[in-house]
């Protein structure tokens, strides 16, 4: 993809962080953290296991407040704010687990991510949704506990569309997905949400390779700091990937076929007001 030169990125950004410490007590997890999401474009953010990846969409999403630093939206300071304000603000949140209402059918999920919406508006944002995924018309009425992954993972993100978010945060997306459809999610879906419906998009991704590859920014994070920041396409093709991730990339940077899940970020609990269905 085509991605603009650092001072543009920065001057364009739709979410900016500028030096940011978090965490959970006194000693912050994440430190001195500067990143940006421009509109229509991709961002990735990888790292070993433990690098701080959970703690950062926690402090974006406002279930962590930065200690230090502050997180703009359109210009507009959200650091600190509570999860529900950030949400209408116009972050949609597609957490890794939990992401659907199990008991629920295909257009209850839809009607759900649509609750802030007049009832007149709702019909119109679900026939928009199963025009960005025509699979899901033909299942309107079934549950989505009887759903396979793939469909699971369509729904959850058409769900947070029916808000028309102008920052959608992705956790681990493809965890639990076959090969292929951990590749059409990223390479198919994740990409036309920003190249057609102008959406930011913030990844956090445990198949490094597959994330860079759809992606045009990156952050390289290792111990709760940003190591790397460039075009994901350059920090794919450098030779010393290797090193950068401490000696992990045996781990991390797998092809999507050796599925591993990053504990640090499976054990993240997400705010229901930004789109995680209640146990």
């Amino acid at each position: 993809m085509p991605t603009l030169p650092a001072d543009q990125r920065t001057a364009h950004a739709h979410l900016k962080l500028d030096g940011v410490f978090a965490g959970y007590g006194a000693a912050p997890v994440i430190r001195d953290i500067d990143l940006c999401v421009a509109e229509r474009e991709v961002v990735a953010v990888v790292g070993p296991n433990g690098a701080g990846k959970s703690t950062l969409l926690k402090t974006v999403l406002g279930v962590l407040a930065p200690t230090e630093g502050t997180i703009t939206l359109g210009g507009r300071s959200i650091g600190g704010e509570r999860t529900d304000r950030i949400a209408r603000l116009g972050v949609g949140y597609v957490p890794q687990v939990r992401d659907v209402f199990d008991t629920l059918t295909v257009t209850e999920n839809l009607e759900m991510g649509g609750y802030q919406l007049k009832p007149r508006e709702v019909s119109a944002r679900i026939a928009e949704v199963m025009e960005l995924y025509p699979q899901l018309a033909g299942m309107r009425t079934r549950y989505a506990g009887h759903l396979s992954g793939g469909e699971r993972k369509m729904l959850a993100v058409g769900r947070v569309l029916m808000a028309r978010p102008s920052l959608l945060v992705v956790d681990e997306p493809t965890a639990g997905l076959s090969p292929q459809l951990a590749h059409e999610l990223l390479h198919t879906q994740i990409t036309r949400l920003a190249q057609s419906l102008g959406v930011a998009v913030l990844l956090v991704e445990q198949h490094a390779r597959e994330a860079l590859a759809v992606s045009d920014w990156a952050y390289l994070m290792v111990s709760g700091e940003v190591q790397v920041s460039e075009p994901a396409g350059d920090l794919l093709a450098r030779p010393d990937i290797g090193q950068l991730f401490l000696g992990s990339s045996a781990s991390v940077l797998q092809p999507s076929g050796d599925a591993r899940q990053d504990p640090e970020i499976a054990g993240s609990a997400g705010p229901p007001a930004l789109g995680r269905p209640s146990p």
